[in-house]
């Protein structure tokens, strides 16, 4: 829990005799580092003894403290405070009050005159005596050792009136001099203000107590509480310091002499290590209840048992149930819609394009008449502001499938992401009428198949992709002329890329071929298409994310087959989508060769040397020839970048251009292929 500390504990003994110097001279208490102060502190503490019952302390602590500030309140500012209201716990029964430590710390806290020196080195005073506790305990004992001076004061001013021993007592605790009608009218404001300090101090050290009862879980599932918890020894030192300083303002305000000390700095730090502790328990109960969530997912999914109630696990917390909306009539629906019913989980940030969304509408179409099959959006938020609600409502005014409207962070978010590979590009899950996941992610299918993968179920793509035809569904909506190309048997050259000067020189050299006299006496159709770029000349980002996102899409359904020829031939072209050039060679729907933009190119610069050949093999054979014998002199390099959010990733992979096995890198870039819209850094 504490690493840092082998590093330091052997530089601070010279540290500590040098502290005040520090403190008076050019560092403030409240200027000096977090690591300053660790640094101090670590030299008072040696190891920990769980041996003391810390949690009855403080139970006890807690008491007195919560009382006696009732009994300022009712005193001082005339409120009326019923005690009984106090929740109180009692101490175990075997509870032994460590009466000897706490006094050794009340000797260490009285009568001390104001300073931020003689603060900071009363309280590393005080956590030299506490040594062998844990940190935690060591801000109980000061606390307690506090209380008990503190109880005892108020108890005595709340009993004086009527008991002559507690009079006689709280004459020589100076209590008559704190509650003289104008002395106490005099001091009211400090008096209030050092009980809302002590109440908030008692706060942080509730804080301190909850974060290390969290301790037990594994630090898996709560990776923010080791950040909360390296911390504790540093919020421990301000609440005894804070505690310290109380003590001294008590003894001011009961002597007869008007000396000023101002508590404001302590009650800011105090205030802020509060909130701080307040926001980390949040995070961490937060994490706490996702894993639990999580478990319990992982143990339903292997034992599903009916779809609705896999589905109220995944999404709500407990007792938030909530209905969903369908989108066909705006109105809200009980889940219960869902019951023993094929349910397709259309999951995805607020950052999804109306394309997106477009390749679903498609399949609900297909099976709005058919009650078995339901659609719902799942939008993953991981805190919902105004702004993103607003959003939310265009996109789903733009659904007419259910929308799930709660604005909370999903339950099984951490399932989402770590089951399901859900890493923020849209995903569809499918799941049969028992709960059963038949496929982590569809959409790769739908986006490529449409309603012909239906019902979706991991496998259906064997039936689908024919080894030669793979590029048709991923071409055929790209623009109308291509379905007509393809009915048609004719050649189609389809390329693109990065380096502009490449394009125009195999432009050029193909539309030169296309029309050669010799290609056109034997009838063959030649067509060129440039993917990404518009009839003008200009750049058409729409259809090139369309396009790419297909290739990858192809990818993943492939993607652990990677002994196939389809796969290999993905691959080889996915590889290409950041190279400055690239082409496929089809014949209608059939796949002739696809390459590198440099060996495609040599091909075409050689036309005169292999065309010889198309009068008795065939352009398809002549031109596949060839490239097969360029690629030998000329074989490319091959880079694979595939998108991490797009679903699970594996973690080796064949190079399609040669038998080795490919290296691994984590590239970061820029994306602007998706629209003009929708591009984002």
């Amino acid at each position: 829990m504490l690493g840092i500390a082998q590093n330091v504990v052997s530089k601070v003994t010279s540290a500590v005799a040098t502290t005040a110097q520090h403190i008076e001279g050019e560092l403030s208490l409240f200027t000096m580092s977090d690591t300053k102060i660790l640094e101090l502190i670590y030299a008072t503490h040696v190891h920990e003894d769980d041996s003391f019952d810390v949690d009855s302390l403080f139970l006890v602590t807690e008491t007195i403290i919560k009382h006696s500030t009732q009994i300022v309140d009712s005193i001082v500012q005339g409120t009326q405070v019923h005690v009984e209201t106090i929740d109180e716990k009692p101490p175990k029964a075997t509870f032994s009050s460590p009466l000897c430590t706490l006094k050794s710390i009340g000797c260490e806290m009285s009568c001390k005159p104001p300073g931020e020196e003689i603060a900071h080195k009363s309280t590393l005073a005080i956590l030299n005596k506490l040594s062998t506790y844990s940190w935690e305990a060591k801000a109980v004992l000061a606390f307690a050792a506090f209380a008990l001076e503190y109880g005892e004061f108020w108890l005595l001013a709340q009993t004086q009136q009527s008991d002559l021993l507690a009079k006689s007592v709280a004459i020589l605790k100076r209590v008559p001099v704190l509650l003289k009608p104008t002395d106490l009218q005099k001091r009211r404001q400090a008096i209030v203000e050092l009980n809302v300090l002590i109440k908030t101090t008692l706060q942080v050290i509730e804080c301190i107590f909850e974060l290390e009862k969290l301790s037990a879980y594994d630090p898996k599932d709560v990776p923010a509480l080791a950040i909360a918890m390296d911390h504790i020894p540093v919020d421990v030192y301000w609440s005894i310091i804070t505690i310290f300083s109380c003590a001294t303002k008590i003894t001011l305000l009961t002597s007869d002499e008007e000396k000023p000390y101002d508590l404001s700095q302590f009650a800011q730090k105090i205030h802020y290590i509060l909130n701080k502790l307040k926001i980390q328990l949040l995070i961490c109960k937060k994490q706490i209840e996702e894993a639990e969530t999580y478990r319990k997912l992982r143990k339903l999914f292997q034992t599903p048992a009916e779809v609705m109630e896999v589905f109220k696990a995944l999404i709500f917390t407990k007792d938030t149930v909530q209905p969903i909306i369908d989108g066909s009539t705006n109105k809200t629906v009980s889940i219960d819609v869902l019951r023993r019913k094929y349910v397709l989980l259309f999951i995805s940030t607020l950052d999804i394009s109306d394309d997106d969304i477009s390749i679903v509408k498609p399949v609900y179409e297909g099976t709005k008449k058919d009650d078995k099959y339901k659609i719902v959006w799942i939008p993953i938020v991981e805190q919902w502001t105004d702004d993103l609600r607003k959003k939310f409502e265009v996109l789903r005014a733009k659904m007419p499938w259910y929308t799930v409207q709660y604005f909370a962070p999903v339950a099984g978010v951490r399932f989402i992401k770590e089951e399901w590979h859900f890493k923020g590009k849209p995903a569809v899950v499918v799941m049969n009428p028992q709960g059963k996941v038949e496929n982590t992610n569809a959409l790769h299918l739908i986006r490529i198949h449409g309603m012909k993968a239906f019902p979706f179920h991991k496998g259906i793509e064997d039936t689908l992709t024919n080894d030669k035809e793979w590029i048709t569904p991923i071409v055929n909506d790209i623009h109308p002329t291509i379905q007509t190309w393809i009915k048609e048997e004719k050649y189609i050259f389809f390329y693109g890329g990065k380096d502009n000067d490449w394009i125009q020189q195999f432009t050029k050299k193909a539309t030169t071929i296309a029309n050669d006299p010799f290609i056109k006496e034997l009838k063959i159709n030649i067509e060129l298409f440039c993917v990404g770029k518009s009839p003008k000349g200009g750049e058409d980002l729409g259809i090139l994310g369309r396009f790419w996102n297909g290739i990858e899409s192809l990818f993943f359904t492939k993607v652990n087959k990677q002994t196939d020829t389809v796969t290999k031939e993905v691959q080889k072209l996915l590889s290409y989508k950041n190279e400055g050039g690239w082409a496929v060679l089809t014949k209608g729907s059939t796949v002739v060769v696809s390459g590198h933009g440099f060996t495609i190119l040599k091909v075409l610069d050689d036309f005169d040397t292999w065309k010889n050949f198309i009068k008795e093999k065939g352009f398809e054979f002549s031109f596949k020839a060839y490239y097969e014998k360029v690629i030998q002199t000329m074989r490319h390099c091959c880079r694979l970048d595939i998108p991490s959010v797009a679903g699970k990733v594996p973690e080796t992979m064949k190079c399609p251009e040669c038998p080795r096995t490919m290296e691994t890198f984590v590239s970061y870039k820029c994306c602007h292929t998706d629209s003009p819209i929708n591009a984002h850094h």
